[in-house]
């Protein structure tokens, strides 16, 4: 069977019966993701080994993007979230792009950068050149840390060094640009920056102090690019509406960061699926949509195209790994990777890049249309029906009113509910 990202009434089906649907359009063996199964994922165990002092593991639930597809490839797309709405936006905007092939993709090379700060120097700028003098002696030494990572084709690229100038002196900062190939690349390149710092601070004429990787990866970037049919919007007053909506984001930092935030509600929830750092992709998203100028800006951009349809593109770091780390630990990671059918790092960050211009594109669409609140409280309202004690057969109902009413509140789902189970006993 060849793999599909379409899956009519995915919805509609049972939990388990979602899972098998999954599996048949990725063209898996269903136990190749078992895992999904919370009964079968992480246990206590591995969890014991993942991180220190573990006491319980956290659910986070677990949801499937349909209707990718991602340089010609259908995708099925695993994201990891607790926020409602997050996951059938992306879906919908996807299905919006398949109309013009769906999502462009390209990527530079995976390269990782580590910090080494020396202090101390008299001669700041001399004790730059030197470093610079130095180059292929530091390479050699790095290299040297990791063998096996260079028999693969990676390792160190260049050394650049750059004088940083603080409130107590000026700092001496050379910088490791490592090739890390399928690895996030944190483990290798702060290994490199150790072994090379007291050589460094020896050459620059000072004392060694920070040498760890810089979570601004602006060597690691991934773009993705995607047109939206202006006929399936709805014309082009909601396009240039669209256009309008995302020029202000560019403009104003603080429409830039719920802008941003956007976006990265679909990027953290397929980085979190598939086992990676949230935290450090999030620290380069949002150190990269600073401007040169200094301004805090959008990351996306969004523009009419000369038939008219709008054109959305993303560029950011994107510093993701296949390698180590609980993508290699936890098996529901492993699974997520299985759904994607990813063989490299860059492949997963294209996908990511794919997934946080869609979840964006969505917001920024209902945004300029119906307001967000219309979807999203929809699905919230579940969440709401399903806490005041709704079953399953009552939610619906209770779903139903709480959006017709406009008050999808916890104390007016109570009074809802309660009527239902009044009249159901008269």
């Amino acid at each position: 069977m060849a793999r599909t990202s379409r899956i009519q009434g995915l919805r509609d089906l049972p939990v388990e019966a979602r899972r098998k649907a999954a599996a048949e359009a990725a063209a898996l063996d269903p136990a190749r993701i078992a895992a999904f199964d919370p009964t079968r994922g992480l246990d206590e165990s591995a969890a014991d080994h993942m991180i220190e002092n573990v006491v319980g593991i956290l659910g986070v639930p677990l949801g499937v993007a349909t209707n990718f597809v991602v340089n010609g490839a259908e995708m099925l797309v695993p994201m990891a979230t607790e926020e409602a709405s997050v996951v059938a936006a992306a879906s919908n905007a996807a299905k919006i792009a398949r109309v013009h092939g769906g999502f462009t993709t390209s990527s530079t090379a995976p390269v990782m950068q580590a910090q080494v700060q020396i202090v101390g120097v008299n001669d700041p700028e001399a004790g730059r050149v030197r470093l610079l003098e130095a180059r292929d002696e530091l390479i050699e030494l790095a290299n040297a840390q990791d063998e096996k990572l260079v028999e693969f084709g990676g390792g160190v690229r260049d050394v650049a060094v750059r004088l940083v100038h603080s409130r107590v002196g000026t700092y001496v900062v050379a910088h490791l640009q490592v090739d890390v190939r399928d690895a996030m690349g944190a483990n290798a390149v702060n290994t490199m920056a150790e072994a090379v710092a007291a050589r460094a601070g020896e050459i620059a004429g000072g004392r060694p102090l920070l040498r760890i990787l810089t979570n601004k990866a602006d060597l690691r970037l991934s773009r993705a690019r995607a047109v939206f049919d202006a006929d399936t919007l709805g014309g082009p007053a909601v396009v240039d509406d669209i256009v309008h909506a995302a020029a202000l984001a560019e403009a104003d930092p603080y429409r830039a960061a719920t802008h941003n935030k956007g976006i990265m509600n679909g990027i953290s929830a397929v980085v979190l699926a598939t086992g990676n750092d949230t935290r450090a992709v999030e620290a380069g998203a949002h150190s990269h949509a600073v401007s040169d100028s200094g301004r805090y800006t959008s990351l996306s951009r969004f523009e009419k195209d000369a038939d008219g349809n709008v054109v959305g593109t993303l560029e950011l770091p994107m510093p993701v790994g296949l390698v180590g780390g609980a993508t290699r630990v936890h098996p529901v990671a492993q699974a997520a990777v299985a759904l994607l059918g990813v063989r490299t790092a860059a492949q997963l960050a294209e996908i990511i890049t794919a997934v946080g211009l869609a979840q964006n594109f969505a917001a920024v669409r209902a945004l300029a249309t119906e307001g967000i609140q219309r979807g999203h409280m929809s699905l919230h309202a579940r969440n709401i029906a399903t806490t005041v004690g709704a079953t399953a057969a009552e939610v619906p109902a209770v779903v139903a009113r709480l959006v017709a009413d406009r008050k999808v509140r916890a104390d007016h789902a109570e009074k809802i509910l309660a009527e239902l189970r009044g009249k159901s006993r008269s």
